[in-house]
């Protein structure tokens, strides 16, 4: 069968399949494998984004098990002029996810056509063909072998192929909700939340780090102590520019061994995303805080709007997880420490909002980075990340975007974190724009129950901070 008389048949069965399942569904992908380079049939086109802030975007996945060359392969749309080289030297791992931005090439339509070709140009290795925009993603489920479907954005990394069956299950603690703070006190804004035992570290993304201490046995206010009292504001490294921190934490050494904030752009250039994490030491009476070092993450992340970055940070302990087979995504094998050099003694989990992307990366003291996992929260947006160290479990928050939903991942049998378990927000408590969720320490419980807290970055009723419960 020739290749044009081969579109021609693809092109009536997707036709004969849109008419019958109706012109919003995607058509699953109809491949040719060529028998003389029987390792591009391992080679799948695995997500595809037609519209949004990363739009025009193909991924592939290698489901095989050997490393596939792809240098000079061609990604097409459905007309055989628009051509996007893959650049040479480009080799996809076992198991690997890579996604190429194709908009300088060719922009795909609502009813369009993404092919993939051997670097000959005319041996069709896979195709997707769709007669709807991505709403946000077409991908495939299973990665790789599966029909394609509606997703959550997951470019370069396993597609969000739904909550592995698990249904939202009520709030695992108190329904009822009590503010924690003072009325007007912090405005909108106040974002990433974390607890250090007596003290409350709070990110608010107008440039501006919190030292909170206990106000009686329920609430917080500023520390008057050290120039807190009213926030201190936060610079880049060298003085100048004012981060956009949406999300904090700690390591292992506390507060004492540096403050870590996660920050989508520079307030002072606002139409630009600046995705970093960044080190304050927080010892002096200063009023305003420079990031002794910076972890300009943008260039290794798919792009996003500039105020659609990194919003949730947490730090989790090298004996963690290894302890729980984590598995390196930059090897392909068990995560070692002792391949880094000095970092800290753990891994810095991110979340981004526009695409509910989770990165883990290891940040070297000298200001390198390599990242080491890549995960779907299966959430539109992650505005908050902690690590519960009792429980050894993450929680990725998502906003009233996704009215309020919380999910607890572990990490499974696979070496990778995967969803537990799928929360409402408590019973009691509106759908606030919540960006910062904290959870107690072990320390805390009573009755079999333990505080956490919510920060809300719309400050409705005055208030920033509440407080609920959870099961110990």
């Amino acid at each position: 069968m020739t290749e044009s008389r081969a579109r021609r048949w693809r092109r009536s069965l997707r036709a004969l399949l849109v008419a019958v399942a109706g012109p919003t569904l995607a058509v699953g992908a109809l491949t040719e494998s060529p028998a003389h380079a029987a390792a591009a049939d391992d080679i799948r086109i695995n997500e595809v984004v037609t519209t949004g802030s990363v739009n025009d975007s193909v991924e592939l996945y290698n489901k095989g098990t050997a490393s596939v060359n792809l240098s000079g392969w061609i990604i097409k749309d459905d007309n055989n002029s628009s051509e996007y080289a893959i650049a040479a030297g480009t080799t996809l791992a076992p198991g690997g996810f890579v996604a190429f931005d194709v908009h300088n090439a060719f922009g795909l339509g609502s009813d369009d056509e993404a092919r993939l070709y051997l670097a000959d140009g005319t041996t069709l290795v896979d195709s997707f063909s769709w007669s709807g925009h991505s709403a946000p993603s077409w991908s495939r489920c299973p990665d790789g072998t599966g029909a394609f479907g509606s997703a959550a954005l997951t470019l370069g990394a396993a597609n969000a192929c739904g909550s592995g069956g698990l249904s939202p299950t009520a709030w695992p603690g108190g329904s009822s909700v009590a503010t924690a703070d003072a009325k007007n006190v912090f405005g909108s804004d106040l974002s990433g939340l974390h607890q250090e035992g007596n003290v409350m570290w709070a990110a608010q993304n107008s440039g501006k780090l919190w030292r909170l201490v206990p106000n009686g046995s329920t609430a917080w206010k500023a520390d008057t102590t050290g120039g807190w009292s009213s926030g201190k504001s936060l610079r880049f490294p060298g003085g100048s520019g004012t981060p956009d921190d949406e999300g904090v934490t700690l390591t292992g050494s506390g507060s004492s061994g540096g403050v870590y904030v996660a920050s989508e752009r520079n307030a002072d250039s606002s139409g630009t995303s600046r995705l970093s994490v960044l080190k304050y030491d927080v010892s002096g009476t200063s009023t305003t805080l420079t990031a002794g070092t910076e972890w300009n993450l943008t260039p290794d992340l798919p792009p996003v709007g500039s105020n659609l970055g990194l919003e949730g940070i947490a730090w989790v302990p090298d004996a963690a997880l290894t302890a729980a087979g984590f598995k390196d995504a930059s090897t392909g094998a068990a995560y070692t420490p002792a391949g880094y050099g000095s970092h800290t003694g753990g891994v810095f989990f991110v979340g981004v909002e526009g695409t509910g992307m989770i990165y883990g990366y290891v940040l070297e003291d000298g200001g390198t980075f390599t990242r080491v996992a890549s995960v779907s929260s299966g959430m539109a947006g992650v505005m908050e990340l902690q690590w519960e160290p009792q429980a050894s479990r993450l929680w990725a928050v998502c906003d009233d975007t996704c009215d309020g939903q919380h999910r607890t991942m572990k990490i499974n049998a696979s070496g990778v974190f995967a969803t537990t378990a799928v929360h409402n927000r408590p019973s009691g408590m509106d759908n606030l724009n919540n960006e910062g969720f904290s959870v107690s320490g072990s320390d805390a419980c009573t009755g079999g129950s333990k505080p956490v807290y919510w920060s809300d970055d719309s400050n409705d009723g005055g208030h920033a901070l509440r407080r609920g419960t959870i099961t110990c």
